[in-house]
């Protein structure tokens, strides 16, 4: 966010305006100062740095458990010049989240236009695949498995705070893979196919979140690390459960 730190009276505006406003602790709101001169030359490095600071301090502690004192801390830089780039905890929190999740819709858009442009119909699997594989790439990083976290945690939190960045992010991609697997299973009403992608969504969230639950449960015979793996099971686990008889 490009704008300056705006006045006490302005501040207290956009408290009552935000839904989130009277939850956030005094710390993470806006700070009260003057002007902040933006940094010359580096300004695209700090913005990121702050960043992804913050998308490690939020997959970790949560919305409500992260401050702006954390995050300034963990990037090395002021609370006041994140105040400067992104006006609130909140505000933060939403470029944190939008940053990543607009490239995996993207992503998922254009697999599945590629898929839809071959002559034969996608199979169901051919699809699970296209809708699964952008997140599972986020594997390969510290910073995209802190995004996996964050995004598991974001369906924990408060209304106010997911259902506006879930829907900015994902509803277009979702919806497009609803209409094309209602194509793939003529036999499944639109309830159940919006059901099933509803639980294939909780599916993989939970399989790529790294939760080291299989780890302790199946030592040396499962391996939740093997990115071939993962996606094998989950595709197939997903594509059992969306291609299952109607209810």
């Amino acid at each position: 966010m490009d704008a300056l730190v705006e006045s006490r009276s302005t501040n207290r505006n956009d408290e009552r305006e935000h839904p989130m406003a009277k939850a956030m602790p005094a710390e993470d709101k806006p700070a009260k100062r003057g002007k902040i001169g933006r940094p010359e030359g580096t300004a695209g490095n700090v913005r990121e740095t702050m960043l992804d600071a913050a998308e490690m301090t939020f997959a970790d502690l949560g919305y409500a458990g992260t401050t702006l004192r954390e995050v300034s801390q963990k990037a090395n830089v002021t609370q006041a010049l994140i105040s400067y780039y992104f006006g609130s905890k909140f505000g933060l929190f939403k470029e944190v989240f939008l940053r990543r999740s607009r490239k995996i819709s993207d992503a998922r858009l254009d697999n599945l236009k590629a898929l839809l442009a071959q002559p034969q119909a996608p199979s169901v699997r051919a699809i699970v695949l296209a809708f699964l594989k952008p997140t599972l790439a986020l594997r390969a990083t510290p910073e995209g498995q802190a995004f996996i976290r964050l995004q598991a945690r974001v369906h924990t939190e408060p209304p106010e705070i997911s259902y506006q960045l879930r829907n900015e992010a994902y509803d277009v991609s979702t919806r497009a893979y609803v209409d094309a697997l209602r194509v793939a299973l003529p036999t499944l009403s639109e309830k159940d196919v919006y059901w099933r992608v509803t639980l294939m969504v909780g599916a993989y969230l939970y399989a790529f979140s790294n939760t080291h639950r299989l780890e302790q449960l199946a030592p040396g015979i499962c391996n939740p690390d093997d990115t071939d793996e993962i996606l094998d099971q989950v595709a197939s686990f997903v594509t059992g459960g969306l291609s299952a008889p109607a209810s």
